[in-house]
């Protein structure tokens, strides 16, 4: 009896999920990842999520956003995947820069740890070091956050040679623990329309790239346009070597806060804790069911209008490059049964076309998000002086606050020649300068993860809009930037009627800007849009969706 005991006291093995692409990227597996931890979540276990992007680079932070998407920035300052944001998102908690590696990341350490002796003179190899090196961070990132399930994706697809060293160590992990490793292959089902029917083909072929990597697909997340029919399922089952209900149909949906919904309606998490060993417990959705009703309940319209330049990739636009941001205006519309209808705007639109300026009209808010450099920016003076004049509710993010404290100080403070000394270095007045120490990063061309980076306090004006918004004296947010609003101004801008509505204690740092008696004027040196969840919006997206409604 009391072996019994101990047996049910004991913890089980930490377990383990491997997602892994077929056919092609952007397939979902961010999404899926994100959704089976929720999911997990939802049944009573600590479930962390891990990252690996194929990709030579460090960080994210170099990365172009126009080819990668989003930089999204944790809490500890670490520049990663925008994946890490969804994984935040929806499993409602803050990783650190244990859960997110790059080829890069890997083969640095690996050399750095060689160059200090540390693997004792012994010849390092590619494999098995590289691979054991990966094993050792998903370990570590499963310890820090005592995890009884972590999920790792693998970034690219089956069948590509920049992710086959993580898909190595992923098999390796499961030879050493088989009863513990789960794969799980999220692949696309195109349905040609000229020919109308739905091809399995493509994802038997990665089935058996994946094969070749010495892994066998223990589920397999079929994605598509439509549901998958019987025929399919049976066929996948047969070639794929996978058990007809461990194909998993996933439809496009118009949502993705919807996708672990349908997932608990095939019982995803059932299956996955029975071949894990792990005894299911009590599901419980009902805030994220709440959430998704929400959705399904919006019965009203706000159009916003994202003026940025990180939209055109080719013929075709990527809002990868703003998805934090979409996804926080969306967080706080579903609160208040909204629809939100977003446009993608070129700032660039506005230098060679000023006129245009007044088809912002039809928008009931506007953003300017986050960016670097020249291309656009007086394009995006010219939208914040008209929306600025015209009552148009605005919320300005890091970039977009600096140059509403130009715009400002041109316009409303009569500095003539005000602007960003990033743009203009040698400009007379630069109401926004760089900060101290950054101009030694540029100069010795020190670029990598050396920006202001992660979470710091900001202390919140009293009696503002921000104030009231927060309901709090004291926030931490999240900042990446090189510049700030120069304090040598600061005088002059307020007694022109411009609220500083939060400042960093530490540095005296300008965080929060608002314009008062407007609608919704407000920008922020921080990024609120990191820190915005499903079910608890942040309170600055929602004060500005609440004014664009209003409007």
């Amino acid at each position: 009896m009391s072996n019994r005991k101990s047996s049910k006291a004991k913890k089980s093995n930490p377990k383990y999920i491997f997602v892994v692409g077929g056919v092609m990227s952007g397939v979902g597996k961010g999404i899926t990842t994100s959704s089976m931890g929720l999911i997990l979540q939802s049944r009573g276990f600590n479930v962390t999520a891990v990252k690996i992007d194929p990709y030579v680079n460090v960080d994210a932070g170099t990365m172009n956003p126009l080819e990668h998407g989003e930089t999204f920035v944790l809490a500890d300052g670490l520049e990663c995947d925008q994946d890490m944001g969804n994984y935040e998102r929806f499993l409602d908690t803050q990783l650190t820069r244990t859960n997110y590696m790059t080829t890069g990341s890997i083969y640095l350490s690996v050399i750095e740890q060689e160059r200090a002796l540390k693997f004792g003179g012994k010849c390092v190899s590619v494999v098995p070091h590289i691979p054991n090196e990966v094993i050792q961070r998903i370990k570590r990132a499963q310890q820090e956050q005592d995890a009884d399930i972590t999920i790792v994706e693998i970034g690219g697809t089956a069948g590509e040679y920049e992710n086959l060293l993580f898909l190595d160590a992923a098999r390796l992990l499961k030879l050493e623990n088989p009863q513990d490793v789960l794969f799980v292959l999220v692949s696309y089902l195109p349905i040609p329309n000229k020919i109308g029917e739905m091809k399995t083909k493509p994802t038997q072929h990665a089935s058996r790239l994946l094969n070749s990597a010495g892994i066998q697909a223990d589920m397999i997340i079929a994605r598509s346009t439509h549901a998958l029919d019987e025929i399919r399922k049976q066929k996948l089952s047969v070639m794929c070597n996978v058990s007809v209900d461990d194909v998993i149909s996933a439809p496009d949906v118009d949502s993705i806060y919807h996708v672990p919904i349908n997932f608990e309606d095939d019982n995803v998490s059932t299956k996955i804790l029975k071949k894990l060993d792990l005894r299911p417990r009590k599901r419980d959705l009902k805030e994220w069911t709440s959430f998704t009703q929400k959705i399904d309940a919006a019965n009203k319209e706000v159009k916003i209008g994202i003026v940025g330049k990180y939209f055109s990739s080719g013929n075709f636009v990527l809002s990868d490059a703003y998805i934090s941001v979409i996804e926080a205006i969306k967080h706080a519309s579903y609160f208040y049964r909204i629809k939100p209808v977003i446009d993608w705007i070129d700032s660039a639109d506005f230098e060679n076309d000023p006129k245009k300026v007044s088809t912002l009209k039809q928008y009931d808010g506007i953003i300017i998000p986050g960016g670097f450099g020249e291309r656009g920016v007086e394009g995006k003076l010219k939208v914040i002086q008209y929306i600025r004049e015209n009552k148009i509710p605005y919320l300005g993010l890091c970039y977009g606050m600096q140059l509403a404290v130009v715009e400002f100080a041109r316009n409303v403070a009569k500095i003539k020649n005000a602007h960003t000394a990033e743009i203009d270095p040698k400009t007379s007045d630069p109401v926004i300068h760089i900060m101290p120490g950054q101009d030694t990063n540029i100069e010795q061309g020190s670029m990598g993860a050396t920006m202001r980076l992660g979470e710091y306090v900001c202390d919140i004006t009293p009696k503002t809009l921000t104030r009231k918004l927060y309901n709090s004296a004291q926030v931490q947010e999240r900042h990446r930037h090189r510049y700030e609003v120069n304090n040598t101004y600061r005088e002059e801008l307020e007694k022109a009627g411009l609220t500083i509505a939060g400042v960093n204690p530490d540095n005296d740092l300008v965080e929060i800007i608002e314009i008062p008696k407007h609608p919704f004027f407000i920008g922020t040196q921080f990024h609120p849009e990191l820190l915005s969840h499903p079910t608890n919006p942040h309170p600055l997206f929602k004060g500005f969706i609440k004014a664009c409604h209003k409007k």
